[in-house]
C-alpha cells in the first residue's frame, strides 16, 4: 500500500474507510496531493476525477443522492473551494449527505500574499451542519472532529465542510500506516411516534376538508396502504407533483392545471380545513400562492428532520417518517363522508378532457414536445429533470410510474442540473434519462468534462433560444433589455459540445423528427446520446399560458 506522508492526511483517510465512505470525488490541485494520493491508492475507495469542482460537487451529490451515503469530495487550496457552494447548499436543502475535503496552506500562510490562499476555515458556515477546522498535527482533537463531521452528515443528512491544513513536501509516500485514529461511531436519533394522538385524529374525524400535499419523495418511501388509504377517504384529496414519486389513479398530479382556472368562489370552495404535507420542496408557485391566501386552520407537517412553514400556517411538525406516522395515525381515524374528494375527481376529469382537446390543436412548442417525450420515456428508468422550464412542463402530464423522478429542488437552481444527472446515473447503475432546456444545459456543459458517463445515459435537450422560463413570468416585455438580461437570447447549439464529448447527437425541430430520434435514442446503448430539439422562441409562452385559459 501507498499512504501519503503527512500524518494527518493519513487519518483523514483512514477514518473515512473505517467509517464507509467509499466514493471520493477529486478534482486536480497540489495542495490536496496528500489526500489525493492516499484516496486513489487504496482498493477500499472508488475515487473520481473530475476537473471542475462546480460540476464534481454536483457529480458527486448524484452519486449521493441515489446510494443515500456520503459521499466526498476533495479539492485544492483557495477558490477551488468555493465552487462547491452552489452543491453544497442544495445538499443542506434537499437533506442529501455531503463531505467536503479541503486542503488548506497553514494558518501562518494566510493574509500574507501567499498564493492560492483564502480564509477557508467556516466559508461555508451557513449552510453546512458541520465545520471541522484541523489543526496541521495528527492529534485526538482532531480525529474527534472528522468523525464528528462524518458522523453528522450521515445522522443529519446534510453537508459538512473538513478543512486540513498541509504544509510542504505534500508528495512523498510511505508504505505503513504512521496513525491509528480514533473511530466514534454515529449516533442516529430513533425517530418514533412519542407523543398521543388522539388530540389529532379527533380535529382529523371532524374535518370534511383535508388536503395533503405532497413534494419532492423519494421512490417506495409510503407503503402502498397508507396511500390507498388517504386515496379512499371521501373527506381527503392527495395533490401530488412529479418529484414526489407517488402514483394513485386518485391522486391529483397535475396542480396547476386543476387551481389555476379556479375564481373566487372555486378556491373557497377547494379551501382546506387541515393541510397535511410531507417530503421536501414544492414546485408549484399557484398551490403555494392558493393555501398562503386561503389558509387551512391546521397544517401538519410529518419529516424526520425539518418542517418549513411554506404556506405560513404551520401548527404542528411531525418528527417521524411518513410510514410510522400513518400506521401509528390510521389506526385512531376513521372515513369521513363529504363531497370534497368527489368535487376534486369531478375536476380533474373535466381538466383531462380538455387538456387532450387543447394538446390535440396546439403547433409544435415546449408544449408538444413533453407531450410527446413523457409517454416514450422507458419504463423502469429515472428520469432527472432541469429546473425552470422542464420541470414545470413535466408537472403537466402523467408519468409512468415505474419511473423514478429527481430535480435538484432544494435550491431550485440551473447551476449543477446535468453533473447531478450523470452523478445519479453512475450512482443507481440505472437506465437515465435527462431532460434540460438550453441555458441550464449551457450553463453547466463542463457536467460533459466527464470520464464516467454510462453508454446508457440519454439527454433530451430543449432548445427555445433563450431562458423561456422569463417569457411566462409576470414582466415580460419584448425589448432588448428583456431578451439580453433576462431571456438570454442566443443562436449556440449543443452539436459540436455532444461531438467533442464523444455522444451520438440527433436533431428534431417537428413532430416527425421528435418521433423518430425518440425512436432512435431510447435502444441505442453502446454511447451516450443528445437529442437536441429545436423549439420556436416566440410561441412557447402564448401556447402554455393560452392553455390554462381553455381549461375551465
Amino acid at each position: 500500500m501507498t499512504y501519503p506522508k503527512i500524518p494527518l492526511a493519513q487519518s483523514i483517510i483512514e477514518i473515512c474507510r473505517l467509517k464507509g465512505i467509499q466514493n471520493i470525488v477529486i478534482s486536480p490541485g497540489s495542495r490536496n496531493a496528500p489526500l489525493t494520493i492516499g484516496f486513489a491508492s487504496h482498493p477500499d475507495f472508488t475515487c473520481y476525477s473530475v476537473a471542475d469542482e462546480r460540476s464534481a460537487a454536483f457529480f458527486a451529490l448524484g452519486i449521493a443522492q441515489q446510494i443515500k451515503k456520503p459521499v466526498a469530495v476533495v479539492c485544492t487550496s483557495g477558490s477551488a473551494l468555493l465552487n462547491y457552494y452552489p452543491a453544497f447548499a442544495e445538499a443542506f436543502y434537499s437533506e442529501i449527505p455531503f463531505i467536503v475535503i479541503s486542503a488548506d496552506r497553514p494558518q501562518s500562510k494566510i493574509d500574507i500574499g501567499d498564493g492560492q490562499t483564502i480564509r477557508q476555515e467556516n466559508v461555508f458556515a451557513n449552510h453546512s451542519l458541520f465545520n471541522a477546522n484541523l489543526l496541521e498535527d495528527a492529534s485526538d482533537e482532531n480525529d474527534f472532529l472528522i468523525n464528528e463531521a462524518i458522523n453528522t452528515a450521515s445522522a443529519q443528512k446534510g453537508p459538512v465542510h473538513i478543512n486540513a491544513p498541509f504544509e510542504e513536501p505534500l508528495y512523498e509516500t510511505v508504505s505503513d500506516l504512521i496513525v491509528e485514529p480514533k473511530i466514534i461511531s454515529a449516533t442516529f436519533k430513533e425517530f418514533i411516534v412519542d407523543e398521543p394522538l388522539t388530540e389529532f385524529a379527533t380535529v382529523w374525524n371532524s374535518s370534511k376538508k383535508k388536503l395533503v400535499l405532497v413534494g419532492v419523495n423519494e421512490p417506495n418511501a409510503v407503503e402502498q396502504k397508507f396511500l390507498d388509504k388517504l386515496a379512499n377517504d371521501s373527506s381527503v384529496v392527495v395533490m401530488i407533483e412529479t418529484t414526489s414519486n407517488l402514483h394513485h389513479p386518485k391522486f391529483i398530479n397535475t396542480i396547476d392545471s386543476i387551481i389555476t382556472p379556479f375564481t373566487h368562489d372555486d378556491f373557497l370552495d377547494f379551501q382546506p380545513e387541515i393541510l397535511v404535507t410531507f417530503g421536501g420542496m414544492i414546485v408549484s408557485k399557484r398551490i403555494k400562492a392558493f393555501l398562503r391566501k386561503y389558509q387551512p386552520k391546521q397544517h401538519w407537517h410529518i419529516d424526520e428532520l425539518r418542517a418549513y412553514d411554506t404556506f405560513g400556517c404551520l401548527t404542528k411538525h411531525f418528527e417521524v417518517k411518513p410510514n410510522l406516522f400513518f400506521q401509528s395515525f390510521f389506526a385512531l381515524t376513521e372515513n369521513v363522508e363529504s363531497n370534497y374528494n368527489q368535487h376534486a375527481q369531478n375536476i380533474k376529469t373535466l381538466r383531462q378532457k380538455r387538456s387532450l382537446d387543447y394538446l390535440a390543436k396546439i403547433p409544435f412548442t415546449d408544449f408538444k414536445v413533453f407531450e410527446k417525450v413523457i409517454p416514450a420515456l422507458p419504463k423502469h428508468s429515472q428520469l432527472q429533470i432541469s429546473n425552470s422550464s422542464p420541470i414545470r412542463y413535466a408537472q403537466l402530464f402523467d408519468i409512468d410510474p415505474t419511473i423514478e423522478v429527481f430535480s435538484n429542488r432544494g435550491t431550485s437552481g440551473i447551476d449543477g442540473s446535468t453533473s447531478t444527472a450523470i452523478g445519479a446515473a453512475v450512482g443507481s447503475k440505472k437506465p437515465n434519462v435527462f431532460i434540460a432546456g438550453d441555458i441550464g444545459f449551457l450553463y453547466d456543459s463542463n457536467a460533459l468534462w466527464n470520464n464516467y458517463i454510462p453508454k446508457n445515459f440519454k439527454i433530451i435537450l430543449i432548445n427555445n433560444g433563450g431562458g423561456g422560463i422569463f417569457r411566462i413570468l409576470p414582466g415580460h416585455d419584448e425589448t432588448p433589455v428583456f431578451n439580453t438580461f433576462f431571456e438570454t437570447s442566443h443562436c449556440l447549439t449543443a452539436e459540436h459540445l455532444a461531438k467533442m464529448y464523444g455522444f451520438e447527437y440527433h436533431i428534431a425541430s417537428n413532430e416527425a423528427s421528435l418521433e423518430k430520434g425518440l425512436e432512435a435514442m431510447f435502444p441505442q446503448n453502446e454511447k451516450p446520446v443528445l437529442l437536441e430539439v429545436f423549439t420556436p422562441t416566440l410561441e412557447n409562452d402564448k401556447v402554455l399560458l393560452q392553455y390554462f385559459k381553455e381549461l375551465v
